[in-house]
């Protein structure tokens, strides 16, 4: 779709109710056939989910071209989008520097919220990065990243996130791995359910990526508020050494589909595309049609990190091609 008609139809949904309801109140039957169009206009551009923007499509902006992070929301609101997924590492040095005091984190947490309101905008999640490992073997190091993770449970708390996004770093050794994960995201989750906050472990390199045993870390945890956030592509389990190259890779769709039934948050990973504005490793449609097989209706978020296309370029192909792919999920 054309960002032109992207925009119009978007328009169109936002102020459809109480336009049709005035219309159909005061028009004639010739008049009213049209408006019937005009709702069937909107329901045909209503994808069963919600677009947000994770702030890393934007990460070379930031840190290559001097790029405010606090400007996120207006460029966010600029391209379509309706929530905003915050990444913790983008706020550094600011943050690093200050050793992530009470007044730095205020600070950010203020700030993002007038941006946000500003501009109409929802805040969604933060994704946490750089702040120790959850599923690491030694208890006390285990135990000192949950502390520091408790920060930004309050900080999303402060800013209406529903959630914020862990990694499961760790022991390699799959039954060390399942119960060290067990373990952090239990004591993290407990902290955050007093917030109403949700822990939320993304697919994201190591054994998070196998599917299967990511899942069973959930079964296990069993708590409300600990789920996960399936992303599109994040399947790569090992990589070889001094490489980007992926030496071993779980099947994505088989994780997206073992990982949906804890899913509080999807994340669409794109890449690279083909002439027609698909992306070349990943079909969308039969992805989206687990999503919503799965009966979730939340944010959608885009995550481009491809280097073909700029960021903005990349962002608006992946925007479209999530609004085309949905049109074809049943």
């Amino acid at each position: 779709m054309k960002r032109r008609n992207f925009i119009r139809k978007t328009s169109v949904a936002s102020v459809g109710i109480s336009f049709l309801g005035t219309y159909a109140c005061k028009e004639t039957k010739k008049e009213n056939d049209s408006t019937a169009e005009v709702t069937d206009e909107v329901a045909d551009a209503a994808p069963f989910f919600t677009l947000s923007l994770a702030q890393w499509s934007i990460h070379r902006m930031i840190r290559e071209d001097g790029v405010d992070p606090y400007t996120f929301a207006e460029k966010a609101k600029n391209w379509g989008f309706t929530g905003l997924e915050y990444v913790s590492q983008l706020y550094n040095p600011e943050l690093s520097d200050a050793e992530y005091s009470e007044e730095a984190m205020a600070a950010f947490v203020n700030k993002s919220n007038a941006e946000a309101e500003k501009h109409g905008m929802k805040n969604v999640l933060i994704m946490i990065d750089g702040q120790g490992n959850l599923a690491v073997s030694d208890e006390a190091e285990r135990n000192e990243t949950v502390e520091k993770h408790k920060r930004w449970v309050d900080a999303a708390a402060a800013m209406g996130c529903h959630s914020i996004r862990v990694n499961l770093n760790g022991s390699l050794d799959p039954e060390e791995w399942k119960m060290n994960s067990v373990d952090g995201l239990t004591k993290l989750s407990t902290y955050a359910k007093g917030k109403n906050i949700n822990i939320l472990v993304e697919n994201h390199g190591g054994l998070s990526s196998n599917g299967e045993m990511h899942a069973e870390v959930m079964k296990m945890v069993n708590m409300d508020n600990c789920g996960t956030l399936p992303d599109f592509g994040n399947f790569c389990i090992t990589r070889k050494p001094d490489s980007r190259e992926c030496e071993l890779e779980y099947d994505k769709y088989k994780g997206v589909k073992e990982l949906m039934p804890y899913a509080k948050a999807v994340s669409a990973k794109s890449n690279n595309f083909d002439a027609d504005g698909n992306e070349i490793g990943i079909d969308y449609v039969k992805m989206l049609q687990m999503v919503k097989d799965h009966g979730y209706k939340g944010f959608i978020g885009v995550e481009y990190e491809g280097s073909v296309l700029d960021e903005e370029a990349g962002i608006k192909a992946t925007r479209d091609l999530l609004l085309k792919a949905a049109k074809e999920v049943v």
